[in-house]
């Protein structure tokens, strides 16, 4: 199905921005948070993985259900998970397009990549701990 993107920071994700290679930041930064209806017309529940590919790059999330959002919009984060989906295209203004990316989610038994495999992909150096 086809999405449009949102990301912005939470307060968890912002508590664990110092660790960023600790099990809670990837939870947090890793999460796709997605309209139940949405969710159940893609028979994906709380929990499951989903791929979600844009024109820039995929990687695999996990949904989580948030009744608060506008069917067909998503909301993630920012961190790498993020970063491998929204264009680094700042159309001169310096800033990506972290509200405006369209998307297609996929159910996928693929497992959620690491932060530290993310940031190689890109030809990133991993977090120190």
């Amino acid at each position: 199905m086809k999405f449009l993107f949102n990301t912005g920071r939470t307060i968890r994700q912002g508590s664990y921005v110092e660790r960023k290679n600790a099990p809670s930041y990837r939870e947090e930064a890793s999460a796709i948070r997605m309209n139940p209806v949405d969710m159940f017309e893609m028979m994906v529940e709380e929990g499951d993985r989903v791929r979600v590919k844009s024109s820039t790059g995929e990687v695999v999330m996990k949904a989580r259900a948030d009744p608060g959002l506008v069917r067909g919009r998503v909301f993630c984060s920012l961190g790498p998970y993020a970063n491998h989906i929204v264009s680094p295209e700042t159309h001169g203004t310096g800033m990506p397009d972290f509200k405006v990316t369209e998307v297609e989610i996929e159910p996928t038994q693929d497992p959620v990549s690491s932060v530290a495999m993310l940031m190689g992909q890109c030809g990133g150096v991993p977090y120190e701990d």
